[in-house]
C-alpha cells in the first residue's frame, strides 16, 4: 500500500471510513474488517462521534495495535449536557472520544461541518489548539465543504482539511484542495466512489446517491468507474489519502488493488476535468 505525509503523519493511500461499523454488524465481522484493513496495509481508520458505535468498537478491537494506525474522528457535537458548537463541546468531546477509542491520544479530529460564522468567531477553534498543546491531539483539522472548507484552507490554524473528492464532486479540487497543496496541509477525500451511483440504473431514493446520480448522466456507463473514481480521486493533486466506507474486506482489497495500478493516464484525468467544468451549474460539495 502506497503511503503519503498528511500534516506529518504517515498515512495509507487508500483510508477506511468507518461509518459502517458503527451499526449493524456484529463484532465478529467488525474485528474481521479493522484487522484485514491493517493486515492489507490500510493505515487510516476515519470515524466520528456520529457513527453510533464506531469509535467504542475500533477502541475495543485495535487497542493491542494502536501504534500501528492513524486514528482520524470528528466532533463538535452531540456531547450530553454540553451545547454544540462551543469550546465546551469540543474539550468534553475531546476527552470523551479518547476514551471511546482507548488511546492517549486522537491523530486527527475535525471541527465536523461546523458553520463558517462559528469558525469565524474563534471559540471552538481556540478549543481544538487547546487539546492540540496539551497532547490529546496532533493535528487539528475541518471536515467540510464550500465556504467554510475555502475559509479553513486559508485560515493557517488547521493542519488538514477533508472533504468530498469524486469524478462528479470536483468543485475543491480548484480551490481548497490546490490551497492545501500550497500550504502544504493534509487532505483526506471522502466519498471518492461517489456513493457509486452508476450503480443505480433509475435515480435513486433515500440512498444518498441522488445529487450524484444526476450529474452522473452525462458519463458513459459503460466504463469501470468503480476502479477509475478510486483512482482519480486518491492521485488527485493535494490529496493525501482517500477514505472509502465500507463493510466488507473483499471491496477494500478491490480498491487498494486500484490504488496500485497508480495514477490514471493524463488525458484521461483531463477529459474528466474538463466534463465537469464544462456541465457544472453550481455543483456544490457535497456535505
Amino acid at each position: 500500500m502506497r503511503n503519503r505525509d498528511c500534516a506529518g503523519l504517515r498515512v495509507s493511500a487508500l483510508g477506511l471510513g468507518a461509518g459502517q461499523i458503527g451499526g449493524e454488524l456484529d463484532d465478529h465481522e467488525v474485528a474481521a474488517l479493522l484487522h484485514g484493513a491493517l493486515d492489507l496495509g490500510v493505515t487510516l481508520i476515519d470515524t466520528a462521534r456520529g457513527y453510533g458505535l464506531s469509535e467504542e468498537r475500533i477502541g475495543r478491537h485495535l487497542n493491542g495495535r494502536r501504534d500501528e494506525l492513524v486514528l482520524s474522528t470528528k466532533g463538535g457535537y452531540g456531547v450530553e449536557g454540553v451545547p454544540d458548537w462551543t469550546a465546551a463541546s469540543i474539550t468534553a468531546g475531546v476527552e470523551a472520544a479518547l476514551g471511546r477509542l482507548r488511546t492517549d491520544r486522537i491523530d486527527i479530529f475535525h471541527l465536523h461541518s461546523c458553520p463558517i460564522e462559528t469558525l469565524q468567531r474563534g471559540e471552538v477553534v481556540r478549543a481544538l489548539e487547546d487539546a492540540v498543546r496539551a497532547g490529546k491531539v496532533r493535528v487539528a483539522a475541518y471536515s467540510g465543504e464550500n465556504d467554510a472548507l475555502d475559509w479553513a484552507a486559508r485560515s493557517g490554524v488547521f493542519g488538514s482539511l477533508m472533504c468530498s473528492v469524486n469524478v462528479v464532486d470536483q468543485r475543491a479540487l480548484d480551490g481548497a484542495v490546490a490551497e492545501a497543496a500550497r500550504r502544504e496541509l493534509g487532505l483526506i477525500a471522502k466519498r471518492p466512489l461517489a456513493n457509486m451511483c452508476w450503480r443505480f440504473v433509475e435515480r435513486p431514493i433515500g440512498d444518498y446517491a441522488e445529487i450524484y446520480w444526476d450529474r452522473f448522466q452525462g458519463l458513459p456507463r459503460e466504463r469501470d468507474w468503480t476502479d477509475l473514481a478510486m483512482r482519480f480521486a486518491a492521485f488527485a493533486p493535494g490529496v493525501s489519502s482517500a477514505v472509502v466506507g465500507t463493510r466488507s474486506l473483499a471491496h477494500l482489497r478491490q480498491h487498494a488493488a486500484a490504488i496500485d495500478k497508480g495514477p490514471l493516464e493524463a488525458v484521461q484525468i483531463a477529459e474528466l476535468r474538463d466534463w465537469f467544468r464544462t456541465h457544472d451549474r453550481g455543483w456544490e460539495g457535497q456535505i
